[in-house]
């Protein structure tokens, strides 16, 4: 009986002494994503439009001036569709802020950004949707009169906006470049 008490403290003693080591906390780790910086170029098509975009990309021309701008690296796509405004001003304003706030189910948050370029004839809006939505990025840019085109970000896999955000920002900025370089034809 006295043999198992000794073997008890014996043992306590030695887990005691194992657990001398300072605990150390590691840093939460993070993803580093590294894109190359962006190198611009025009792009001039047979449409009522023209546009810069990043090199990275390939562009695919779709039917009725569609544009699909894709980022094999990221496994994301840029669509770009052109619609010519036939007294529907208000319809195609109408859908393209609908398409946009039909995201607040999953969306955390969506930032506006106006743009207006009186010089150019190009107003219109960003929107950047942060949150676990389908699209992260979407844009409306129009003349006003002849000319309205939007524009809407999708990654190849699940909204998962924490694992995508470096991408996001990323190609945000490349949108954000394509809606300042607009111009109409």
């Amino acid at each position: 009986m006295i043999s198992l008490r000794v073997f008890n403290v014996f043992l306590l003693l030695v887990f005691m002494a194992g657990c001398g080591d300072d605990i150390v906390v590691k840093p939460e780790a993070k993803l580093r994503l590294q894109y190359p910086p962006p190198h611009y170029e025009p792009v001039s098509l047979d449409c009522p439009f023209s546009f810069e975009k990043n090199s990275t990309t390939t562009l695919e021309l779709k039917k009725n001036c569609g544009v699909n701008l894709h980022y094999p690296n990221m496994k994301a796509t840029v669509y770009l569709t052109y619609q010519p405004i036939n007294e529907n001003l208000n319809d195609l304003l109408s859908d393209a802020q609908k398409l946009t706030y039909d995201h607040t189910i999953k969306a955390n948050e969506i930032f506006e950004q106006p743009r207006v370029d009186s010089i150019h004839g190009v107003y219109g809006m960003f929107y950047m949707i942060n949150g676990d939505a389908a699209t992260q990025t979407q844009f409306y840019a129009t003349d006003s009169i002849n000319h309205f085109l939007t524009g809407s970000l999708y990654f190849k896999s699940k909204p998962n906006f924490d694992s995508i955000y470096p991408a996001v920002v990323y190609i945000r900025d490349d949108v954000r470049r394509i809606m300042e370089t607009i111009t109409w034809k």
